[in-house]
């Protein structure tokens, strides 16, 4: 019989809110057509934006959005992104699908963005392609109220206030599509680029994040610390806030990646088992970070995360177009679980990407919108923002086997609100079998105020033709006898209870 303990009189630390972030970059129809419609179109929008969309994400809570990228950020130059938008330079998008990029969509949209979802910023600079002197003067075009040319220009612009970057990214992927730069001349880099990230105003500190390892590169995280990290010196706080780190599923390798939708059980499992891999990177990494910062007062930033599979066909291979279906559903909820857990090193994580690109909450498609199963997770996993990680363990399971890969039968993570209302978050990554999981807590009894699942056939996924196939629903297979409660969990299924004291 499996079984979950919960310690209710153990918190573990507070889950940020910003690990359930997500990320929008200039790539394929992520922004243009899916989040930014413009003014002038048919589609009900506010100021350009998608009034379905917006609300969608409202409805999970969004906490952060990264933006302009990605790859994208390291050949952005902001100032081709504001003033009139008939003025506004066009270019080549390089890096996703050669197309045109009118740079309609530019920092006054994204702050608008920001304003109607009601969430905190994270802005990324360029390095690789941009001067000292450029990320200088956008942060204080973004964030000066002073007089001074950058401020004076945004006025010009239409925007008389400043805005508020919560976090700035100082490059991104900069071993990679970023410039190919060695870790030591990069934390070079950083350390100087970094310095020019003005705290204009110091009731309002941006957070600086120092672009950290693709996947396993343990020698690029030591080496970054190795040259930016000295816990000795009092003005190191603000010196980096943040070090990111990337890693995405692919099931069969980086250059087949697999079908979103056409796969057998045995690339179910290697998918779920590439996925529990971000255990290992988060301890690992987390192990070299707490070296040089034992107080872990610099967050493990993953904010690039999620499945990457060969596009859907017919579709422009540099858009990275895919459908989402119950393994998605599993991989967010396996992933989401995990930086739980992990809580005190981890403080933000962005879902790759919010709208039509990779492992999206919500695909659209002209003026229709759907929402996706890894949507309905992140809407089940919401109550965990903010809330404490309770001490908990799963006993009486075991392991899933199929060809090398090995999978858990069950992951969970437990959490408090302020309300007192415990959320639990568990995983059935079985295909076939269900699994009856008893619950007890230290302190007494519990009953059951609420309970949701995402479950269904591994390859069902949701359409413009049938786009609640896969969709949150409420759980009802549970029962209370002797001050615990037993659920069944169906095989393959995503499952929330949130509990009160009996």
């Amino acid at each position: 019989m499996a079984k979950l303990h919960i310690n209710d009189d153990k918190a573990c630390g507070r889950i940020a809110p910003e690990i359930y972030g997500h990320f929008s970059e200039h790539l394929g129809r992520c922004i243009y057509g899916g989040i930014y419609v413009g003014e002038d179109s048919d589609i009900p929008n506010v100021n350009g934006m998608r009034k379905d969309v917006v609300e969608a994400l409202k409805e999970i809570r969004i906490p952060v959005l990264r933006w302009p990228g990605g790859c994208f950020a390291d050949e952005y130059h902001w100032k081709d992104g504001i003033g009139p938008k008939n003025k506004r330079k066009k270019m080549i998008n390089t890096h996703w699908g050669g197309v045109v990029e009118d740079n309609s969509f530019g920092t006054h949209e994204f702050f608008e963005l920001v304003k109607q979802l009601g969430c905190k910023s994270y802005v990324n600079g360029n390095v690789g392609s941009g001067t000292v002197q450029e990320m200088s003067e956008w942060v204080e075009y973004i964030t000066f109220n002073g007089v001074s040319p950058m401020a004076d220009l945004r006025k010009e612009n239409g925007h008389e206030e400043p805005w508020k970057i919560d976090y700035f990214g100082v490059g991104n992927e900069n071993w990679g599509c970023g410039g190919n730069m060695r870790p030591s001349y990069y934390a070079d880099l950083y350390r100087r680029y970094q310095t020019y990230v003005r705290n204009y105003d110091p009731k309002t500190p941006i957070m600086k994040i120092c672009g950290g390892p693709n996947i396993d590169d343990y020698h690029w995280t030591k080496t970054v610390l190795d040259t930016c990290y000295d816990h000795t010196k009092p003005e190191f706080h603000g010196f980096m806030d943040g070090l990111s780190l990337h890693y995405y599923v692919h099931p069969e390798g980086w250059d087949i990646k697999g079908s979103a939708t056409d796969f057998d059980e045995a690339a179910w499992y290697k998918t779920l088992g590439k996925a529990l891999f971000m255990d290992e990177l988060v301890t690992r990494h987390g192990k070299i970070m707490d070296q040089y910062d034992p107080e872990k007062k610099v967050g493990m930033i993953v904010d690039e995360w999620g499945t990457w599979y060969t596009v859907e066909p017919g579709t422009n291979p540099g858009f990275l177009y895919q459908q989402n279906t119950v393994r998605d559903a599993l991989v967010a909820g396996i992933t989401l679980n995990i930086f739980n857990k992990h809580c005190d090193r981890v403080k933000m994580a962005n879902l790759a990407q919010m709208v039509n690109v990779l492992q999206s909450v919500l695909l659209t498609e002209d003026a229709a919108m759907v929402k996706t199963p890894t949507y309905h997770v992140f809407h089940q996993y919401m109550y965990h923002q903010g809330a404490e990680l309770l001490d908990s363990a799963v006993t009486g399971i075991g392991e899933i086997e199929s060809g090398d890969w090995k999978v858990p039968e069950l992951t969970e993570s437990v959490s408090r609100g302020e309300d007192g209302i415990v959320t639990v978050t568990v995983n059935n990554l079985s295909v076939k079998d269900s699994k009856t999981l008893d619950i007890s807590f230290a302190s007494g009894a519990y009953e059951v105020v609420d309970a949701s699942i995402v479950t269904g056939d591994i390859h069902a996924h949701n359409t413009f033709d049938d786009p609640e196939t896969v969709k949150e629903e409420k759980f009802t297979a549970y029962k209370s006898a002797n001050g615990a409660i037993s659920a069944d969990l169906p095989a393959g299924s995503v499952t929330m209870l949130r509990l009160k004291k009996a």
